[in-house]
C-alpha cells in the first residue's frame, strides 16, 4: 500500500479548500496535480539554468542543454526504451499524434491505404487521421467496440486481414471506460500484415509499468501533465529507423541541416521533429516527475489504483439508480469509472459534487464515438491517482446521495 498521507503532503494544492471543503480531486484522467519537487524544478530552472538549448556555446546554454537531454534519458528508461535519440518532445500527446498522422501520412501512406483505429478512441487519435487523410488520400477505418468498452477482437482481426491496413493507431488504455486493451493479442496480426503500431499511452504510461520493448509497438505517445508533470510537454517515442525515414511535421529553426532559398535539408532525429525553441523548463520538470513516480514504483502505483477502483466500484454499485458504463469488474481495467444517475444530467452531478469540494469530470471526455456505443451524450467520470484514498471515495458516495436527494431520485 502507498503511504498516501505522506504523498498528499507533497502536493500543495491538496491542502487547499474548494467551496469551503477540503479538496477531493478525482479528475486525474484529465490532468494530475503536481508535487512540490516538480513545481520547484520549474522555478529553479528559470532562476539558475535558463538559456536556449542546442545553440549556444556559452556555459549557461550548455548547462540548459544538458538538463534538457537528461530529461530524455529519464523518459527513455521509464518506458523501457534504449536510445534518447528516439524521444521527441512535443507540447502534449495530441501534438504527438498530429505529428505522426501528418509525417507518416506524407512518408508512408498513399491513396487506398488504411489507417485502423478503434471505435472508442479519444478525439486526439481520430481527428488528426481524418485531417491527414484528406490531404494524403488514405482511408480511416474503425474497429467495433463492445458495450463494456473493449475491442471486438474478431472484428479487429478481420479488418487487419482483409483491409490494406498500413498503420494501426489505438489507445493502450481508455479514458472513458478505464479498459486496458490487450495489445499483445493484436501485435501478431499487425506484424503479419507488416503494418505499424502506434499506441496512445496517455492513460497507461502514468498509471502502470510500460515497456515499449514488451508491448511491441513502433510508436508510443503520452503527455507529461497526466503524470505529475507540467502542462506543455508531451512525448513521442519512435523506432529510430522509422523516424529517420519520416519527413518533418513542422519547419523552422533547430530542425534543419542546411537552408537555401529554394530548399532545405533536415537535421538528424529527434531534432528534425522539434522545430523552434522546445519546452525546456517543462521537459526538465517532466524528468523530475519521472523521478518521483520511479521512486514510488509503477507497479505500486498500478496496484494502489486497482484497489481503490475496486472499492469504488463496490460502493457505487450499492446506490440505486446509478448506472456504471464500462466493465463492472477489475479484469483489464484501470482507475477510471464512468457513471450516470437516471434522470440527472452528468453536468448536474459534477456541479453538486463541486459544492462539496469534489472535482469530477462530466461530458463526453473527447470520446463521442464511445458515447455512441453507450447510447448517451455524456457521463460523469471519476479517475484516481497516487494521492487518492478510500476516504475520497466515501466523500464521493455521500455527494452522489446528495445529488439523488436534490433531484428526488428514489430508485
Amino acid at each position: 500500500m502507498l503511504d498516501t498521507k505522506h504523498i498528499k503532503s507533497n502536493f500543495p494544492i491538496l491542502k487547499t479548500k474548494s467551496n469551503g471543503y477540503s479538496l477531493v480531486y478525482l479528475d486525474n484522467a484529465s490532468t494530475t496535480q503536481k508535487p512540490k519537487a516538480v513545481i520547484e524544478s520549474i522555478s529553479n530552472f528559470y532562476r539558475k539554468d535558463n538559456a536556449n538549448v542546442h545553440r549556444g556555446v556559452y556555459s549557461l546554454s550548455e548547462q540548459a542543454t544538458a538538463k534538457y537531454e537528461e530529461a530524455k534519458e529519464k523518459v527513455v528508461r521509464f518506458i523501457g526504451a534504449k536510445d534518447a535519440k528516439e524521444i521527441i518532445f512535443t507540447k502534449n500527446a495530441t501534438e504527438g499524434l498530429n505529428l505522426l498522422a501528418f509525417s507518416l501520412g506524407k512518408t508512408f501512406l498513399k491513396k487506398g491505404d488504411v489507417v485502423l483505429v478503434s471505435g472508442g478512441e479519444h478525439h486526439s487519435n481520430l481527428v488528426p487521421w481524418q485531417l491527414a487523410s484528406q490531404i494524403f488520400g488514405f482511408t480511416v477505418e474503425a474497429v467495433k467496440m463492445t458495450v463494456e468498452g473493449r475491442w471486438d477482437l474478431g472484428d479487429f482481426q478481420n479488418k487487419i486481414k482483409t483491409l490494406p491496413v498500413k498503420i494501426v493507431s489505438v489507445a493502450h488504455a481508455s479514458n472513458s471506460s478505464g479498459v486496458i486493451h490487450p495489445v499483445e493479442k493484436i501485435v501478431p496480426w499487425i506484424r503479419e500484415k507488416k503494418a505499424l503500431l502506434i499506441l496512445d499511452g496517455a492513460q497507461s504510461v502514468p498509471h502502470m509499468p510500460v515497456s515499449v520493448a514488451r508491448l511491441g509497438c513502433d510508436f508510443l505517445v503520452f503527455s507529461g501533465h497526466k503524470m505529475l508533470g507540467p502542462t506543455g510537454i508531451g512525448v513521442v517515442w519512435g523506432k529510430k529507423d522509422l523516424l529517420l525515414q519520416m519527413e518533418p511535421y513542422q519547419g523552422g529553426g533547430g530542425m534543419i541541416r542546411e537552408v537555401h532559398l529554394t530548399e532545405s535539408t533536415w537535421a538528424d532525429v529527434p531534432e528534425r521533429f522539434e522545430a523552434g525553441t522546445p519546452p525546456i523548463a517543462e521537459a526538465v520538470a517532466l524528468g523530475v516527475a519521472v523521478d518521483y513516480l520511479s521512486a514510488i514504483g509503477m507497479g505500486a502505483v498500478f496496484e494502489h489504483e486497482k484497489q481503490l477502483t475496486e472499492y469504488a466500484l463496490g460502493e457505487i454499485q450499492k446506490i440505486s439508480g446509478v448506472e456504471i458504463y464500462g466493465p463492472m469488474d477489475m479484469i483489464s481495467r484501470g482507475g477510471i469509472i464512468s457513471f450516470g444517475i437516471r434522470g440527472v444530467h452528468p453536468h448536474d452531478i459534477a456541479t453538486i459534487c463541486d459544492t462539496f469540494g469534489i472535482a469530477i469530470r462530466a461530458g463526453h471526455h473527447c470520446s463521442q464515438s464511445m458515447m455512441g456505443v453507450w447510447k448517451t451524450e455524456a457521463t460523469a467520470r471519476v479517475s484516481f491517482y497516487i494521492y487518492n484514498t478510500e476516504k475520497d471515495v466515501d466523500e464521493l458516495i455521500k455527494a452522489i446521495g446528495k445529488v439523488k436527494r436534490v433531484f428526488q431520485i428514489k430508485n
